[in-house]
């Protein structure tokens, strides 16, 4: 049976990563894009979307309710996936106003509809809405600290992380207030293709490739959890498929790593790349590979991001028993992938 899903934010990194799985997982699906189109939206992301003939793309703003019902009217929606946040740590703290109208607004007002058009008038008794959360409602942990839980208590440090805890209170609410048929997943570091250049591992490929200065906070020790974003759009497809309503489901990579050390690899990586790859020294030029000097050279420390937490690190003890879900990468074939990726991306381009 085919279902109508809604996917907020879809022309993000993670969002449009899950469009491709998905569309190609169930072709019959109805899928509908809502993105506002901010600077971390690129409708370039959704390329070959629209080859799937159930596949609509709608820009707007999660904010706006008329635009909401309008959709959930037409499309009759089951399914919400509800990626749509602003998700950038610095600039939560140089600008948190758009933190607060978007992840907590925004997802007030997706609850709102949903609960109008699935439990109201004509209700849909086997509605799903899944919020995409992050491991950062949860704080900082330190090195000996055991890895976050579901049951790890709410201490989030960053006005971003503080937006995001509050929109998975809204959602806890609704599914117990109202009955609302909702799952949380609360993820830890995503990293691949179509990630925006502000991000510490597309930002450190582009560095690499014009030879500029690489910049790492501190002294690089801030530890995080990374997964690969197909292994997180599994995760996500197995909780829509599996997971118990009104279940929070902690989705790591388990692969922590420090930053420097994050840094250090994708140096290590493309240079290797370089060395296997003679055409890629007409496409970058600049690179320090070519004058026999190692991408490493390039990193430089800089000042400390406020209130830096650091570490990040997720249990996965509950996806792994109840859905039967580990991640396929590991960080070095999740890397290599990823600069293949960017690299094919610069040299079509």
């Amino acid at each position: 049976m085919s279902r109508s899903l809604l996917v907020t934010g879809g022309a993000g990194f993670i969002g449009s990563n899950f469009c491709h799985y998905w569309l190609n997982a169930y072709p019959a699906d109805t899928l509908v894009v809502l993105d506002k189109l901010t600077y971390a939206g690129n409708e370039e992301n959704l390329k070959g979307c629209s080859e799937y003939q159930h596949f609509h793309f709608v820009r707007g703003d999660i904010c706006d309710q008329s635009t909401l019902e309008a959709l959930f009217a037409q499309h009759c929606f089951d399914t919400v996936v509800h990626f749509a946040a602003e998700s950038h740590v610095d600039r939560s703290i140089s600008g948190p106003d758009a933190f607060i109208e978007t992840n907590i607004l925004g997802t007030y007002a997706l609850l709102k509809v949903a609960k109008q058009f699935w439990l109201e008038g004509s209700p849909v008794p086997s509605h799903r809405f899944h919020h995409v959360s992050t491991d950062e409602v949860y704080g900082s942990l330190g090195a000996e600290d055991p890895a976050f839980s579901e049951t790890t208590a709410y201490a989030p440090n960053s006005p971003y992380s503080a937006s995001k805890a509050s929109s998975d209170h809204l959602v806890r609410a609704y599914a117990h207030t109202f009955g609302l048929r909702v799952s949380t997943s609360n993820c830890s570091n995503n990293y691949g293709p179509r990630q925006h250049a502000e991000k510490l591992i597309p930002l450190t490929i582009q560095k690499i490739l014009n030879a500029e200065t690489i910049p790492v906070y501190g002294n690089g020790s801030n530890i995080r959890d990374w997964l690969y974003v197909e292994d997180h759009c599994r995760a996500i497809d197995l909780i829509l498929q599996s997971g118990d309503e009104g279940e929070v489901y902690n989705v790591g990579g388990e692969n922590e790593w420090r930053n420097i050390d994050i840094v250090t690899v994708i140096c290590e990586h493309i240079d290797q790349r370089f060395a296997s790859d003679v055409s890629l020294a007409n496409e970058y030029p600049r690179a320090l590979f070519h004058q026999g000097r190692s991408s490493t050279e390039l990193i430089n420390f800089v000042q400390d991001r406020a209130g830096h937490d650091y570490r990040y690190a997720i249990d996965p003890s509950k996806c792994h028993d109840k859905l039967a879900f580990r991640p396929e990468e590991d960080f070095h074939s999740g890397i290599a992938k990823t600069i293949h990726w960017y690299l094919k991306q610069n040299t079509q381009g």
